[in-house]
């Protein structure tokens, strides 16, 4: 499968990086020579210097021959264009990176004239994920698989929890829920667990079920927090509008805190329900004032990598019980989580997983299954998958007692209908179920690829 990546931003290089390790045919285009040649360096790769919207540059690429164009520039125009001079030259299938909420509000219209195959709104995504973080503000994140009606949550450990020194065949029995704990994170080593794992303070679970199920998980476990009823959002970029925008509906009192003037006008406009300050958000004092120390949750939304983290220190400090921060560089992300902030967004991440979701249904389209939904978990070390199984296979209607599964390999979950089903061994796999896989394997395109 050839793909051609328009843009070497900090997007396109993850892509580049995850879709090469799959063996795919990968061609970049970018106009800065220097990022591409360090990219050349570091990855398996075809690059070609020059505008991602130039006809002549996407000949030189072999646009022509590719079957997948994802443009992800830093400018959405750009990558509108790119994808209408792809399709022209006969690109099969596109992507674009859109995020102006102007733009967005009619994308509808936008993927059908420029014949889009698919468009990611990275803030729109991060926002989404924040959203869900605090209707759970036990869990650190939150993931959503068969349109929303699955939720895989992490859900870290303290001293104080009542699940510290249980096994999990102890758990279920003492709480009898439907829920599974599908990858346990213990330092630097991660399991997929069995029943005889003993669990211990600081790890981080990973637990899938229903949205229901896991309200009633939480409720039993005691340590449910209170409802987020104050929400501040240090800075007013694109996600802090994109979330005002669902947290007001939800009915949560949102102040927003933001240094440039202009912005602040525009969201004053556009977010009548919400709060808005001008002002810096990283001056504590100014924290203080709007009133961080009686807010049930900080959202840290600003640029900069180090504003959010000190911000979110400083949050930590004054007793906030929920904190959110987006730091799109991994190393910066994997070391505060040593600090106890490990409520982390990423826009980078977000679209790439949902970019790297599109290519892997695209690959396997003609088979027995489809990948519909995929998210890295663990620094990438667990992928959790989402497969809807079209049609019968040699492993459907087969108890799953039956099935031989490949180690480091786990079947979640089963969506059949209205049916939400936490598999035991008596269950089996059907024609027409969202079936979730959590693996530690790579490049998994179907579910026959983790039984023996």
């Amino acid at each position: 499968m050839k793909i051609v990546i328009i843009g070497d931003g900090k997007v396109g290089y993850k892509l580049a990086k995850q879709l090469s390790a799959e063996n795919y045919d990968i061609v970049m285009i970018d106009s800065n020579e220097k990022k591409l040649r360090a990219a050349i360096d570091r990855l398996d790769i075809f690059c070609v210097t020059g505008e991602g919207g130039s006809a002549a540059v996407q000949r030189e690429a072999d646009v022509q021959h590719a079957d997948l164009v994802i443009a992800c520039t830093s400018t959405d125009e750009c990558n509108m264009l790119s994808c209408l001079v792809a399709r022209r030259l006969g690109a099969r299938h596109t992507i674009a990176r859109v995020r102006n909420p102007i733009y967005y509000k009619q994308i509808d219209i936008l993927k059908e004239d420029l014949h889009l195959s698919m468009a990611v709104n990275p803030e729109l995504a991060v926002a989404g994920e924040i959203a869900r973080l605090l209707l759970f503000p036990d869990a650190s994140k939150v993931e959503t698989f068969v349109k929303g009606r699955v939720e895989l949550i992490e859900l870290p450990l303290s001293d104080k929890s009542r699940l510290t020194g249980l096994s999990l065949a102890d758990m279920y029995n003492k709480f009898q829920i439907k829920i599974l704990v599908c990858a346990v994170e213990r330092g630097e080593e991660v399991f997929i667990p069995d029943g005889e794992y003993v669990l211990r303070s600081g790890d981080k679970l990973h637990i899938a079920a229903s949205h229901v199920e896991i309200e009633m998980f939480f409720k039993l476990l005691g340590q449910r927090k209170d409802k987020i009823k104050r929400v501040i959002l240090c800075g007013g970029g694109r996600v802090s509008f994109y979330l005002a925008t669902q947290l007001c509906k939800m009915g949560m009192q949102v102040k927003i805190i933001e240094i440039d003037e202009r912005k602040c006008e525009n969201l004053c406009e556009l977010l009548p329900k919400a709060t808005v300050i001008n002002g810096d958000a990283t001056d504590h004092d100014l924290l203080i004032e709007e009133g961080i120390q009686e807010a049930d949750a900080m959202i840290a939304l600003t640029g900069m990598d180090e504003e959010n983290i000190i911000m979110s220190l400083f949050a930590k400090s004054q007793g906030v019980s929920k904190i959110i921060l987006k730091v799109n560089e991994d190393r910066r992300a994997r070391m505060i989580q040593e600090f106890g902030l490990d409520s982390i967004v990423s826009a980078k991440t977000a679209t790439a997983d949902a970019i790297l979701s599109y290519v892997r249904a695209r690959r396997n389209s003609q088979g027995s299954t489809n990948v519909e939904t995929m998210y890295q978990l663990v620094d990438g070390k667990v992928e959790a998958l989402e497969f809807i199984v079209k049609s019968q296979t040699s492993y459907t209607d087969i108890p799953l007692k039956d099935l031989s599964l490949k180690a480091n390999n786990l079947i979640a979950c089963i969506a059949r209908k209205r049916k939400i089903i936490i598999p035991n061994g008596d269950d089996c796999i059907q024609a027409g179920d969202n079936v979730i896989i959590i693996t530690m394997e790579k490049q998994i395109q179907d579910i026959q690829d983790i039984l023996l």
